[in-house]
């Protein structure tokens, strides 16, 4: 269980993940080595699992990110489209969901001839019988 002071500590790293333990331990009013251990036991705990850089897709001429439903044909493919999915650099991320589909896949591709290509390959795999894709026009909170 977490207290107050690994909350702070919590809301410091997830506003900014690079924050220096001098910085976390000034705002919250505890010690360097406190916060360090802090941050060490809630690694361990699995709290966090790990630090991320978030990128500007756009900026590395992936220009069209696209949400992608998939709709499956029954859930005896499910690991085969699991696997599949991990194995393909434009998706970045892949949930199981309730609803219409059996997944949601966030892309970032090239552009919208490479977006087509990924589309006709993922309509390929083990179990899809379709996708429904929207395009993000903008985003405004990672």
């Amino acid at each position: 269980m977490i207290d107050d002071k690994d909350q702070k500590i919590l809301d410091i790293l997830m506003a900014s993940a690079r924050e220096p333990a001098s910085s976390i331990s000034e705002k919250i009013g505890i010690s360097v080595p406190t916060v360090i251990d802090r941050i060490k036991k809630l690694q361990d705990s699995g709290i966090i699992k790990g630090f991320t850089t978030i990128i500007d897709s756009k900026k590395i001429g992936l220009d069209v990110s696209a949400i992608i439903t998939i709709i499956s044909e029954s859930s005896l493919k499910y690991n085969l489209f699991i696997e599949s999915a991990k194995q393909e650099k434009d998706i970045d991320k892949c949930f199981t969901t309730t609803g219409n589909g059996s997944h949601v896949l966030l892309v970032n591709t090239k552009n919208t001839e490479s977006l087509e290509k990924l589309l006709r390959n993922i309509q390929q795999w083990p179990g899809v019988s379709r996708t429904e894709t929207q395009i993000i026009l903008t985003s405004y909170k990672n």
